[in-house]
């Protein structure tokens, strides 16, 4: 039987021997881990994402501060091309002015928690007793009419456990047995449903109904505020959408996420018959000026006369959410791809295909600013357009260093990318699997049959302490970590620029 590493010799190859058509140029290997690893940038960069510019919301001010600041460095840094792009339209943009909760009663103790996105203000201090909401069903709610007008309301779910210690470390790196298995994985692997997940389902629905029903009645009711519990434990909480972006969204009360510890402690309190007065005051803007969402674009143009057309695409999304700074999600992954830019740039680098960075927006509602941008560019993946593309990366898993590449099951660029890690051994960086990581910018690309790559990234504490939290900040970002990913994605760039051929595509799947 013929193996399929000689297929792809024979299919991919052109008669060489693919490792030695795909050798990496050590020279410039060198020169880019010297600027990568010694110069590097990437934390100024992140400062200026996190810090400077706060949290980026999609069309808020504090992402637009950030996409100005990232066009003015670009042009500084000698890139062309450099422009704001819609990709279509949003909605509003949102952002919190202010925000201040407390307990008086039974005593004074500040409350940690952020208003929910998208939601409005209190118009001012509010001081009101908490009324506990218990409803199982729709028709519970009957008892509380004509009785939440200006009032802090908060719902008694059954469901919640004390919480519990973890004697598990918050940040990992990947062990060399995981990374092992991952490398030798043959088929992209599939979740399993959970047992029960109808039940589940159904269970859900019931749930949402009693929400919505609920929501509609404190919002008709003009309830002064609605305390909602958020996941996480130890003074970090999760946060979430509120509300609706949309022009036309309908009104909601005032929502404010709370961390598990203080809403459990009013809970207890209420439980047990305990009075419990809270005074808030919660300021939020919208902006509806300008619905469009937009992406940051610059280049360094290609120089070959047969292949300056073709492109080679970077990108990382550059919004977050609000109750932090977006550090790791998704500033990190900004940083790295400028910083990509920065080094390539610096070490004088001609490629040549065009290299394309693209600073996403709108990922955390559904990847609609790399949707949009590919529907724009590409629309149907038999288009020539999509021809010019050989291959995008992606950069999207927190701060942790990159380990290797997800392939997206495209099998053929496995040898490939062998070649391309094997200078970055000594940085950890080797692994190599057939599956794919969450759901993120590249799928945009993979789904309209462009070679769509995400990198293999050292978990950190990315799930259990930053990822969507109010924690994500910039002290949660680890310089040795980024330094590597840059230069590790600065050589991939280089190469794929200058492979002879692009990078080999997936046959596009027939749909009806």
């Amino acid at each position: 039987m013929i193996k399929i590493s000689t297929l792809i010799v024979l299919l991919f190859g052109l008669g060489l021997p693919l490792a030695a058509q795909d050798k990496a140029d050590l020279q410039a290997v060198q020169r880019i881990r010297k600027e990568g690893l010694d110069h590097s940038r990437v934390m100024d960069i992140a400062f200026q994402i996190t810090d400077v510019a706060g949290p980026r919301l999609s069309n808020s001010p504090g992402l637009k501060r950030a996409q100005d600041w990232a066009m003015k460095q670009f042009t500084e840094w000698g890139l062309k091309n450099v422009q704001l792009e819609s990709w279509g339209k949003f909605g509003k943009g949102w952002q919190v002015d202010k925000y201040y909760a407390a307990t008086t009663v039974p005593y004074y103790h500040p409350i940690i928690a952020s208003p929910k996105a998208w939601t409005p203000g209190t118009n001012g201090l509010i001081r009101s007793e908490v009324i506990l909401i218990k409803a199982d069903t729709v028709t519970d709610l009957d008892k509380y009419k004509g009785k939440l007008s200006g009032k802090i309301v908060m719902f008694d779910q059954m469901t919640l456990q004390p919480l519990q210690n973890t004697y598990k470390p918050d940040a990992v790196r990947h062990t060399d047995s995981a990374l092992n298995k991952m490398d030798q994985a043959t088929t992209e692997t599939q979740r399993p449903r959970p047992a029960g997940d109808n039940n589940m389902r159904a269970q859900m629905m019931k749930i949402r109904a009693v929400r919505a029903a609920i929501s509609a009645m404190l919002t008709e009711e003009k309830a002064g505020l609605i305390l909602t519990y958020a996941r996480g434990s130890y003074g970090t909480f999760f946060t979430s959408n509120g509300a609706s972006y949309a022009l036309d969204a309908k009104p909601v009360s005032p929502e404010l996420e709370v961390s598990a510890e203080d809403f459990l402690h009013i809970l207890r309190l209420l439980r047990a018959g305990q009075k419990v007065e809270i005074e808030a005051e919660i300021k939020t803007s919208f902006y509806d000026q300008d619905p469009n969402g937009y992406n940051v674009i610059a280049e360094i143009p290609g120089t070959d006369k047969e292949l300056r057309d073709e492109v080679v695409m970077i990108g990382g999304h550059y919004d977050s959410w609000h109750s932090a700074t977006g550090a790791t999600d998704n500033a990190a992954g900004a940083a790295v791809m400028m910083e990509v830019m920065r080094i390539l740039k610096t070490i004088d680098f001609k490629p040549k295909r065009t290299i394309r960075i693209v600073l996403w927006s709108g990922e955390e509602q559904g990847i609609y600013g790399s949707r949009g941008y590919v529907a724009k560019h590409f629309g149907d993946p038999k288009t020539k357009e999509n021809e010019k593309v050989s291959a995008y990366y992606n950069l999207d898993n927190g701060t942790g260093t990159v380990r290797g590449i997800y392939l997206q099951g495209n099998e053929a660029a496995r040898p490939i990318f062998k070649e391309w890690l094997g200078p970055f051994n000594d940085l950890g960086a080797g692994t190599i699997t057939i599956n794919n990581t969450g759901g993120t910018d590249h799928l945009s690309f993979d789904a309209a049959g462009i070679p769509g790559f995400q990198f293999i990234q050292d978990p950190m504490d990315y799930n259990t302490r930053t990822h969507h939290s109010n924690q994500d900040t910039y002290d949660r970002l680890v310089e040795d970590d980024l330094k590597k990913s840059a230069t590790i994605i600065a050589s991939f760039v280089y190469h794929t620029s200058e492979r002879e051929k692009q990078i080999p595509k997936k046959p596009l799947v027939k749909t009806n």
